[in-house]
């Protein structure tokens, strides 16, 4: 650097075999129409050509390059932190690129509002090769009350000061930056958006992205985590309802999946929860009364259900208020329920851990599991099928659609007392993958469902053997 002065905006490229992409990014970043900005390279020991991409850039005058080997996103995110010298510091992943007036915008926001410690901007969604599929416009972030949708973690300006406070990134986590520092920072600083699309966010076969099961499973960590940090103040128990065969001919609480009954899944499920601390399973059905007694688990407590709660078209919470009269009688009434359905047996311990931790975390009254509907939808009008989305090229984040899944609701048991809902008020939401979010309605769920339960138990025994 031949200019001592430090820089207002650092910027950092992290790479790793992305050498079709990384010139643009690197361009990108020069061509910015304001000029305070330092770019630091950080190679993570590509085997590609991107070396030799990256080391025609050695010599600039604003560009600093570092070679390493494998260290891996968060501690690549560490050292660009502590190498850093500009005021604000964003991440550019070497597959993407920004618009030419991103950091003049971004850190104009910073600059103009002290109190805030991250901006993010809207987005361009491309193809492999630069074509823009969609532009994703995010929340107007001055009205949003509710700050459980993160911003990107790439593309997203910090005060390097507020993450140098923070003790910067969790290396312990492989992915999921962005969420984690989300968590962390939204409880101390101010965040703010700019809706305008202001970098192109690649999509590909290799991106990140795409790994579903990694990402929701370190999320989970990263919840689980913040909720112990700030001290687990509130105790859940888990609801099981079952009508069972003797008054629905069509339960399967009994019928074998994997070779065990079905209601194992769901109960295993919540007796494996950190955050449950009984287990009620509520039915009118005598079988499973007996099944459930002879477990002899001090854990769980069988309920005899009134008939007259089991029967169709009654309403869940009638269930719950006698469920937890019972339970009142032994032990002190719960902070939260979770209720469980056992037609959905891959829901785990942790999808339950994570749905109590985000009540706790985000201060909602009830949180529901979800799958995001990524198809196109329509409705009738009378006159033929109009899409719900009127723009294939445009994406709302406030029109986003989401499904029911994992057949899980959590909820504040004084709100149930007051609203007399199990879904209501502020509503938080879990995404799941697909297996957790697995529902039986029929026989042919039900094959997948043993395909998956083989699968599961494969893997369990070979984690048994490498110990």
């Amino acid at each position: 650097m031949n200019d001592e002065r430090a820089p207002l905006v650092t910027v950092y490229i992290t790479n790793h075999n992305y050498g079709r992409y990384i010139e643009q990014a690197i361009q990108s970043v020069l061509r910015q129409t304001l000029r305070d900005f330092e770019l630091i390279i950080i190679d993570d020991g590509s085997t590609d050509n991107s070396r030799e991409i990256i080391q025609r850039y050695a010599d600039h005058e604003k560009i600093v390059t570092i070679y390493q080997q494998n260290k891996g996103l968060n501690v690549t995110n560490n050292i660009a932190l502590r190498a850093a010298r500009g005021r604000y510091l964003m991440r550019l992943d070497a597959d993407d690129y920004l618009d030419e007036n991103a950091l003049m915008v971004l850190a104009g926001v910073l600059e103009r509002n002290p109190d805030v410690g991250l901006v993010f901007p809207d987005y361009f969604l491309v193809d492999e090769s630069g074509a823009v599929l969609e532009v994703v416009r995010r929340h107007d972030f001055d009205q949003v009350t509710l700050l459980d949708q993160p911003a990107h973690g790439a593309c997203t300006m910090i005060r390097r000061e507020s993450l140098l406070e923070m003790s910067g990134y969790d290396e312990s986590l492989r992915c999921q930056d962005g969420y984690d520092l989300w968590i962390r920072f939204i409880q101390h600083h101010r965040v703010q958006n700019v809706n305008l699309p202001l970098f192109y966010y690649r999509q590909h076969p290799g991106s990140l992205s795409r790994s579903e099961e990694r990402i929701l499973s370190a999320r989970s960590q990263i919840i689980s985590r913040q909720a112990q940090q700030n001290g687990r103040r509130l105790s859940a128990i888990a609801v099981i309802p079952v009508r069972g065969p003797q008054l629905d001919p069509t339960s399967t609480a009994l019928r074998s999946l994997g070779g065990r009954p079905l209601i194992d899944w769901t109960l295993q499920a919540a007796l494996e929860a950190s955050r449950i601390t009984h287990v009620i399973v509520t039915t009118p059905d005598e079988d499973l009364l007996a099944y459930m007694e002879a477990k002899n688990e001090p854990r769980i407590l069988a309920v005899r259900r009134d008939r007259e709660l089991a029967l169709p078209n009654t309403h869940i919470e009638d269930t719950l208020f006698h469920a937890l009269a019972i339970y009142t009688q032994r032990f002190p009434a719960p902070d939260v329920l979770a209720v469980l359905y056992i037609e959905s047996p891959f829901r785990g311990a942790r999808h339950i851990d994570a749905a109590i931790d985000l009540l706790e975390l985000f201060n909602t009254d009830s949180v529901i599991g979800v799958r995001p509907e990524t198809d196109e939808f329509y409705q009738h009008d009378g006159n033929g099928l109009k899409p719900l989305r009127q723009s294939r090229l445009l994406r709302l984040e406030r029109d986003e659609l989401y499904r029911r899944a994992g057949q899980m609701h959590v909820v504040r048991r004084v709100f149930l007392e007051a609203q007399r809902q199990v879904v209501g008020g502020t509503v938080g939401h879990v995404v799941l993958d697909q297996q957790a979010a697995w529902r039986l309605r029929s026989e042919w769920e039900w094959g997948v469902a043993e395909t998956l339960a083989a699968k599961i138990a494969a893997a369990s025994s070979e984690q048994e053997k490498t110990g």
